[in-house]
Formats: C-alpha cells, structure tokens, sequence
C-alpha cells in the first residue's frame, strides 16, 4: 500500500515546474536602449553645480587684502587673509580691506589767508589703512572721512599763514597738514604717508600788483649797484690819478696807449690828446701879457682886401711890426 500511495505524491511536481517558469518569464524585464538627455536636465543639472559651487564655505582674499570677519554680528579678533579662509554660510560675515596706498586728490580750496588774501590751493593725501579691524569699527568709512578731514585741515593750516609764507614755505606747510592728519586719523585706522601743496593760484590783480612790485625791486637794486660801482670805480680813477700824478711820462704812456686802442678800431676818426701842461704855460703867458699890454682890436686878415688905400695899409702893416717886436722882446 505504500508502494501505490507514493505516484500521486510524485504526479504533482511536474505542475509546480511549470508554474515556476511561467512566472519568472511574467517578471523578467526588457533590455533598455541608453537615450540621450534633454536640454531642461542639463540646465537643472549645471544650476545645481552652480549653487553649490558659490555656497562653498571658503573665501579668498588676495595679497593685498585682509578679512574682517563677523560670526552672529561679534567681531572675531583675528583677521583672515592672504589667501583661502573657512566660513560657516549663513553664520559668518565678512568685508575685504584694502591695504594699499591711496592717493587722494584735494579739490581746489578757496582760502583767506592770514593778511586777508584770497587764494586757491590744490593738494594731493597720501594714506593707507594699517589696521583693518579699527578702520571696520572705528569709523563708519575709514576712507571718505579722511578725506573731507583733509579738506578742513587744508583750510585751517593755510588760513594762519601769510600769502608769502604759502608761496615759500611749501614743504613746512606740507609737513605741518601731515603732522595734524596723521594724529587724526590714527584712532581710525588710517596712516597718512604723504601731503603735497600742488598748485597755488592767485587773482590777477593781485599778480599784477607783484610783478609791479618785483620789477620796482629789481630796478632799485640795479640802481644800488650801479651807485656801488661808481663809487669803486671814482676811488680807483683817484688812486690812478694820484699815481700819474707821481710820474711825468705816465701821462704820456697813457695818450699812447690810447691811441693804440684807437688804432685798432676800424674808425675814420683819430682822437690826438693834447697835453695839458703846454695849456698850463698858454695860461700863464696870456696873463703876462694881458697885465703888460691892453687889448687892441686885430687889424683885418687881409689888409689889402680891406682897405684900397695905401697909406691905410702902411698904418696896419707898421701896427702889426710893432706888436711882434714888443711881445719878442717881452718873451
């Protein structure tokens, strides 16, 4: 009975088999062919790169700045920089300083000087930030409050000069506005390195009115030296006289090497000096004879011209041979 109950427990199992394989052929899944990605994908997929490239928590900062940074609104004490630095998003602030030297242009500033003259002057500030934590908190803006505190330095250092101490005393102007600066803008932050008066420029009257004053200077002084050297040159001529003077033939040396100056000049006129010794005797004889004889009037130059008369021109001609023969005699 065993035998025969055993072929229908075996009958079933070629069903099952069956079975089986219907229903791993029901769940078996296709081959799928690769299909190419729309251009909406790829824009989703490059924006999501994008953000969470820019929402990194790194920063940079470059070799001439410095990080200022901020976590839930509290100062760390500690500047970041040069280079990359870590940040918590959303947490941490930061603000980039500049620490290179800014020139700053001062406009022109119309400015009364200390002897009521109105001129305009334009300067150039040199500055720098030297510590970036004190220029953040500190001041609201480091940079813009330098600046309009120069232009108000400028007024007040200028205003207590002179008109000619401005125009001669540059560079202890200069120095004094970058003394007044520096000690300002120290709590800031701020280091001023350099202040340059530019240009300085006057009204036209007023330039007018100096170089009226600089031309009658430079005429006075022209004429003092001009007095000076007459002064030298009489006292020379003096001593150069008192010399000749010592001398007989000094003077003779002097008429010829005058006359060689002459000489070599290609002149039509020839200047021949006549000593004044033989003036000095001329002198000296006219008085002698003036005192031993009285003036007579000259007979005319021509006696035969004058008067046809002969026995006028016997009375002029003996007239004449007396007066010789007297004054022979007389020398």
């Amino acid at each position: 009975m065993q035998d025969m109950a055993q072929p229908p427990a075996s009958a079933p199992l070629a069903p099952q088999g069956g079975q089986q394989r219907d229903v791993e052929a029901r769940f078996q899944v296709a081959p799928q062919e690769p299909r190419e990605r729309g251009c909406v994908e790829l824009l989703c997929i490059g924006i999501s790169w994008f953000l969470l490239i820019i929402t990194f928590p790194f920063s940079l900062c470059v070799k001439y700045q410095r990080a200022v940074v901020f976590r839930l609104g509290r100062l760390i004490p500690d500047v970041k920089g040069p280079g990359i630095f870590f940040i918590i998003p959303c947490i941490d602030q930061f603000l980039n300083i500049d620490l290179r030297v800014v020139s700053y242009n001062v406009p022109s500033q119309e400015i009364l000087s200390r002897d009521s003259v109105t001129v305009s002057v334009d300067a150039v500030v040199y500055f720098k930030v030297f510590d970036p934590i004190t220029s953040v908190v500190g001041v609201e803006n480091a940079t813009e409050s330098t600046k309009l505190l120069a232009q108000t330095t400028l007024r007040t250092i200028l205003g207590s000069h002179t008109l000619s101490e401005i125009l001669s005393d540059r560079e202890k102007i200069s120095a004094d506005m970058k003394i007044g600066l520096d000690e300002a803008t120290e709590p800031w932050g701020i280091k001023v390195e350099r202040v340059e008066l530019r240009d300085v420029r006057l009204p036209s009257q007023m330039q007018r009115a100096m170089a009226a004053e600089a031309e009658a200077s430079r005429d006075a002084g022209a004429k003092i030296i001009a007095a000076e050297g007459e002064l030298r040159a009489s006292a020379a001529l003096a001593e150069a006289a008192t010399v000749i003077s010592k001398c007989e033939g000094a003077m003779q040396l002097r008429y010829l090497h005058t006359l060689n100056a002459i000489s070599s000049e290609k002149t039509s006129t020839i200047i021949f000096p006549f000593p004044m010794e033989m003036f000095a005797g001329i002198k000296t004889g006219g008085a002698t004879s003036g005192a031993n004889f009285p003036v007579q009037e000259m007979p005319p130059p021509h006696p035969e011209e004058a008067d046809s008369n002969s026995t006028g021109r016997k009375k002029s001609i003996s007239f004449v041979k007396k007066n010789t023969t007297n004054q022979l005699g007389t020398a």
